[in-house]
């Protein structure tokens, strides 16, 4: 019996989607890139309405890319988030976005990270999260976001994280509902 193993891998799609060489100018921007990777996963029926990418902060350079892939790879981990995490930290090769050399990364998400992606978003090693929709958009499609407690946020922010909320969030919220009328897999409800 050979052992099981993962790998993780984006859609053919998004080699042709993204623009790795560019850098990313304020959070509008980047948060733009966030939604349509949300968009382009519902719409050629690759994953859920979710999409998250890494960037330098400062630099606004692009280090990974990160869409919901839990149904496509069989894997309740591989939200959008966790996907840009772990391709930015093998492009990196450390498992840790706080770098020795002093560069901060961020984390640009569609929608306000669920419990486990928050929690991620901690050991990550990012130092600022950017959000689109909010996670009760999300709710209202009968995602579960699990326990994200009111002190959550702040939990992070004490550890020296920097949340924005509401960045686009009217665009991000569109795809939740994009996925909705396509009738989508809700799959951990």
């Amino acid at each position: 019996m050979s052992l099981p193993e993962v790998t993780i891998h984006l859609p053919e799609w998004v080699a042709q989607t993204v623009d790795f060489e560019r850098a990313y100018a304020g959070d509008q921007e980047k948060m733009r890139l966030a939604i349509e990777l949300s968009r382009q996963n519902v719409v050629r029926g690759t994953g859920g309405p979710f999409g998250a990418a890494v960037f330098e902060r400062g630099s606004g350079r692009l280090v990974s890319v990160g869409v919901n892939s839990v149904v496509r790879l069989n894997n309740c981990t591989l939200h959008g988030e966790m996907v840009a995490f772990m391709l930015a930290q093998a492009r990196l090769g450390s498992f840790s976005l706080r770098s020795a050399d002093g560069t901060e990364h961020e984390l640009v998400t569609s929608c306000e990270p669920c419990a486990m992606c928050l929690g991620a978003t901690l050991w990550s090693g990012v130092t600022r999260l950017v959000c689109g929709a909010h996670r009760d958009d999300a709710r209202r499609l009968n995602f579960e976001e699990g326990p994200v407690f009111p002190q959550s946020h702040p939990y992070l922010e004490e550890r020296g994280i920097e949340i924005v909320h509401g960045v686009l969030r009217e665009e991000a919220n569109a795809v939740l509902e994009l996925y909705r009328a396509r009738k989508g897999t809700i799959y951990n409800g």
